[in-house]
């Protein structure tokens, strides 16, 4: 089967100078048919580079694109961005505000007649219901309405490929992860494969079905989101997915490691040596109040977010873990409770070397 969209090994500078780092190093993914990615990463780190690249407003040093078969771009080759069949959603919507919404959608059909136009357009206002709003102009339109036009004018052309750039970052929270939810079911509905930059793990995990976590220009994971927050291939994705702390301890055997919470079990091997210094992960969810355990903790800080309360506790060796625990609990700041770790997928990493804390603090 041909994938809807591979990149392959590609490298993206700004700078013909090879003593500079590239922006992009060495990165690979793909995405099938009818599937939705998302490139995440903090600012700076090349996910909107990688989107240009492909859509070929950047050429590319090394590697390859391709889309449904066809050669995009490679060191020797770079197809026009018109050409590519690629449909693009901007951060700030682009707009033409002296065109009406149904101008605006219809804006790239030029091959087609009036009256096929006008059907491709009260199909695609119906989709991104809108339905009513064909002769309004984008001032009269809401944020969330201005973006839903946008979309509609991608989706005209009958694109391959969807690319979306930051596209939710100008509005509210709220409406944000709503609006990502239901582009999600548009883009599902026509079948259309799409890619989304953004620095946003919350729209990232509603609208993607595989996300790849970029850092300095490589590609840390791809993977389904899932696997992102609980099986992390690299402790930077396991320290830029959700929430968590490193808690520091041993690894006794290929499954076990212990750590001042306890000997914590792995249902999987770890190809590390007895005795290693590591590192797990816990995430809030976690750390679970326990009468009955031996090991104590104290509340140093609390954040609470409705259904559950964010804590920051204090083990006795000084660390700092995190908890969320039930809010009609409601500990106090300074109240000391018995605490211990069910953590049904165990995250471990050897440790680094300034963390290492003395062997007899967990003997």
């Amino acid at each position: 089967m041909t994938h809807l969209l591979q990149v392959q090994n590609i490298i993206c500078r700004y700078d013909t100078n090879e003593d500079i780092p590239p922006v992009v190093d060495n990165l690979s993914f793909v995405l099938e048919q009818g599937e939705i990615g998302c490139l995440l990463g903090s600012s700076g780190c090349g996910k909107t580079t990688v989107l240009r690249s492909i859509a070929g407003f950047h050429p590319i040093s090394a590697g390859s694109i391709t889309l449904c078969g066809k050669l995009l771009s490679s060191d020797t080759h770079h197809l026009a961005p018109e050409k590519r069949k690629i449909g693009m959603v901007f951060q700030d919507y682009a707009l033409f505000p002296h065109l009406t919404v149904a101008q605006n959608i219809t804006f790239g059909l030029h091959k087609l007649s009036a009256k096929a136009k006008e059907l491709v357009c009260e199909e695609l206002l119906e989709l991104v219901k809108l339905v009513g709003f064909a002769n309004r102009y984008p001032h009269e339109l809401s944020g969330g309405q201005q973006q839903r036009v946008a979309l509609a004018r991608a989706l005209a052309p009958s694109p391959d490929l969807l690319l979306l750039d930051e596209p939710l970052s100008s509005l509210d929270t709220e409406l944000r992860r709503g609006l990502a939810m239901e582009v999600r079911e548009i883009l599902k509905k026509r079948g259309i494969g799409a890619i989304i930059v953004t620095h946003d793990q919350e729209e990232a995990f509603a609208f993607a079905d595989k996300i790849g976590v970029l850092h300095k220009g490589k590609l840390e994971q791809w993977d389904v989101p899932f696997n992102l927050y609980h099986q992390p291939q690299s402790r930077y994705v396991a320290d830029f997915i959700g929430q968590g702390v490193f808690l520091p301890g041993f690894l006794r055997s290929s499954r076990t490691v212990e750590t001042e919470l306890g000997t914590l079990q792995s249902h999987k091997d770890y190809p590390w040596v007895p005795n290693t210094a590591v590192e797990v992960l816990l995430r809030p969810d976690d750390v679970v109040e326990n009468p009955a355990s031996p090991y104590q903790a104290t509340i140093h800080r609390k954040l609470f977010v409705g259904t559950s309360t964010l804590y920051t506790l204090q083990l006795p060796t000084g660390s700092y873990i995190e908890a969320a625990l039930p809010s009609h609990h409601n500990f106090e700041i300074g109240q000391t409770i018995n605490i211990s770790v069910e953590a049904d997928h165990l995250i471990v990493f050897t440790r680094e070397s300034n963390s290492a804390p003395a062997e007899t603090a967990l003997s």
